[in-house]
């Protein structure tokens, strides 16, 4: 597995496949990029520089946590488009690490040629999601056999009770089956301080960085999936508001992770918007 140094000295590793120009991926958790596989086929395409983030995969745990933040791990982003000797980079981010993407967009706008956000998390441009939206947007699925125990799991986790987090699952698939499972079970999050320390205090800037992404000069895709309670179709439509060439798709019968509930369509969505 390829690897770089970043700023602090930690060895960061990417995984690489595919044909094509270079797309850089970052995937959400903060995990290891491995769930994200060859992207439905994506890989076809483009070659994909798939980042392992930090503490994470075949990536080092740095000596100061403080790195862990959403903010910190841009330099990351930075450090590895240097490594590859780009001028500039296609990017794409998943869930999570829309955030980290869309703050490396927002810092250094003429690095990127094109951004993908891939049912992106939107904390960066202070984009809240409501427990109403998502309890609205559960009940299309309510006919489907989990929808019980995940639905009474989903209304004690907005009224802000415990709640039993696998219940949920199913919520985050177009479809809950054998592989959706596996896919699940294979990619949780390894590294629980990461996970903590990445939304800290003080890491996110919604203000600033609408204000720089007001003039981000590169389109950007904007992909949401019909049925995805983590990053709904509505609030993504109002971050793809806030970039000046943006197109907002929202993908059929999808959930959070697009590229597994109907490949072909998000390869072709994808594809035809990086060219």
């Amino acid at each position: 597995m390829p690897t770089f140094s970043a700023p602090d000295g930690t060895r960061l590793a990417y995984r690489e496949t595919g044909t094509g120009a270079p797309l850089v991926c970052v995937p959400g958790g903060p995990a290891d990029a491995s769930y994200l596989g060859d992207l439905g086929g994506l890989s076809a395409h483009r070659r994909l520089i798939l980042l392992d983030l930090r503490g994470t995969g075949g990536s080092d745990a740095p000596e100061d946590t403080s790195t862990y933040r959403c903010d910190r791990l841009t330099d990351d982003i930075e450090a590895l488009r240097a490594h590859l000797a780009l001028p500039a980079i296609d990017l794409l981010g998943h869930s999570a690490g829309a955030n980290v993407v869309t703050q490396y967009a927002a810092r250094h706008p003429a690095r990127v040629s094109k951004l993908v956000l891939i049912t992106p998390g939107s904390r960066a441009v202070g984009i809240a999601v409501t427990g109403e939206e998502r309890r609205a947007l559960a009940q299309a699925r309510k006919d489907e056999p989990w929808f019980p125990a995940a639905y009474a799991a989903l209304e004690a986790l907005t009224r802000g009770a415990d709640a039993d987090s696998d219940a949920l699952t199913p919520f985050f698939y177009g479809r809950w089956d054998e592989a959706a499972a596996k896919h699940h079970a294979d990619s949780r999050p390894r590294n629980d301080e990461a996970v903590a320390l990445f939304g800290s205090e003080g890491v996110f800037t919604p203000e600033t960085t609408r204000k720089a992404l007001a003039a981000f000069p590169a389109p950007v895709l904007l992909l949401a999936g019909e049925f995805d309670l983590n990053s709904p179709p509505a609030p993504t439509a109002v971050f793809a508001s806030l970039f000046p060439d943006a197109t907002y798709v929202v993908q059929p019968g999808a959930s959070h992770f697009p590229w597994l509930d109907d490949a072909d369509r998000f390869v072709a969505t994808a594809s035809a918007f990086l060219g």
